[in-house]
């Protein structure tokens, strides 16, 4: 058989680009990321409130009582203006090169950090993220749903949490093929307005309990050595609660663009509107209820309030919708990349069939190493400050100063110094504190409980 050799010819070669051009805006086109850019800018808001805004609010006051006052309130707001900051600094680098549009976290960094570094540092972090966060709210989605059954039905027949899970992640097997961000929509608008729900529940029935009796606001553990690495914990927990970095820039690219009015006006819109929410549910949950209960509340503040029941119950099923979108938005990239991988360097046919399968396995994946780990959902302070902090901290910075290369101690340089710096002790302190959670909990839990 005849092979066909690259084109000599001036028209074979035109026509050789062109036909590669229009096979890459076909796969472009089925692609989630790339295949609809119709969204509006409230869309950027209620996707990174739902990115954001996870079922780690609710340990927020059990952070505060690791750290005390003073560093508690410190590390929540410098975490929320660095985060901030740096959201922006990803915002504005989404099309900072005229013509071209930083679609995906992996392709900024490739472009800072050239084809192949920027792969090997961008995407095994994106992936850590956004996997572990997947495994992470398919327990937290189970154990939710498990204290639902529990508190409706006390007398009930009680069932194990595995069971809980797998009901969790049935719903996943049918929402995993809606095949776009602008499809999620719906799902994670309503995800929004549950994170905002069962924040208000949690914060305000702490507020209807008043201070209790004997509350104490010394830290929790007696020892020095404990203290110290609480506190190391407590920051990789606040550090998981600003995760949404991590999905910004495919969210941004889901928004129409042109020269006259470029995504970054709307998006920044919506990301300021995010802010806004995340601030009214983090500060008033994690000041409140620490306010209230001092160190002896619970890692989730639902087990702390207890009553009254129907509430209680109520803001569980909160969390389960939430985290039921909050999934979807962090697959989605997760799909784009799986997808890509088979289409672009696998050479798979762009069908129905592969899109379905990919992700059926993918959530299938989640769900075994949710049921075979069930305590994985305690090891968020070794994930926020392995994974997170570097994201979402400092190396949006570090990609900032690579690609705009500001004067040296100008505002722009010492500023972002400064972030990675910080980000850069955060992710050490929540990693030492978070791989001693991982030890303690391996040790001590009873699978299957």
């Amino acid at each position: 058989m005849e092979t066909q050799g690259p084109p000599d010819k001036k028209y074979g070669s035109s026509h050789y680009i062109q036909e590669k051009l229009a096979k890459q805006k076909e796969i472009d086109d089925w692609l989630p990321i790339t295949s609809s850019r119709k969204a509006k800018w409230w869309y950027s808001a209620f996707h990174n409130v739902t990115a954001m805004v996870g079922a780690g609010v609710l340990s927020l006051p059990y952070a505060m009582s690791e750290l005390g006052w003073g560093p508690g309130v410190a590390v929540l707001v410098l975490s929320w203006v660095i985060t901030l900051y740096t959201l922006w600094q990803m915002v504005e680098m989404h099309e900072m090169i005229p013509g071209r549009r930083f679609d995906r976290y992996h392709e900024l960094g490739q472009y800072a950090f050239g084809e192949k570094l920027g792969l090997y540092i961008v995407v095994p972090q994106q992936l850590v993220v956004e996997v572990g966060v997947n495994i992470v709210y398919m327990v937290t989605g189970g154990k939710s749903l498990q204290k639902f059954h529990d508190t409706v039905c006390s007398k009930c027949k009680k069932l194990k949490t595995t069971y809980f899970i797998m009901i969790f992640a049935s719903v996943h097997f049918v929402l995993s093929h809606l095949p776009n961000f602008n499809s999620i929509s719906g799902v994670s608008l309503t995800a929004a307005v549950m994170s905002l729900s069962y924040s208000t529940i949690a914060w305000g029935a702490s507020v209807e309990k008043g201070v209790q009796p004997g509350v104490k606001y010394s830290y929790r553990s007696l020892t020095t050595a404990g203290k110290v690495f609480d506190f190391f914990s407590a920051t990789g927990d606040v550090a998981f609660a600003y995760a949404g970095h991590n999905v910004v820039l495919e969210i941004q690219a889901t928004i129409p663009s042109t020269p006259e009015k470029p995504s970054k006006g709307p998006m920044w819109r919506g990301v300021i509107v995010a802010y806004i929410v995340v601030a009214l549910c983090y500060f008033p949950v994690a000041l409140i209820a620490y306010w209230m209960f001092g160190n002896s509340v619970e890692d989730d503040i639902l087990v702390s309030l207890n009553k009254p029941k129907w509430l209680i119950a109520l803001a569980n099923m909160f969390v389960v919708i939430h985290v039921i979108g909050s999934y979807q938005v962090y697959a989605m990239p997760v799909f784009d990349m799986i997808e890509s991988v088979l289409v672009k360097k696998l050479h798979f046919k762009p069908t129905g069939m592969l899109r379905f399968v990919a992700r059926n396995v993918y959530v299938a994946f989640t769900m075994f190493v949710a049921i075979t780990f069930p305590f994985f959902g305690s090891l968020l302070s070794f994930f926020g400050g392995f994974a997170f902090a570097p994201t979402t901290y400092f190396l949006p910075c570090i990609m900032w100063l690579a690609i705009y290369k500001p004067r040296k101690f100008s505002l722009s340089w010492w500023s972002n110094w400064v972030c990675i710096i910080l980000g850069l002790l955060l992710m050490i302190l929540s990693s030492i504190g978070g791989l001693r959670q991982i030890i303690i909990k391996a040790k001590t839990y009873q699978f299957y409980s």
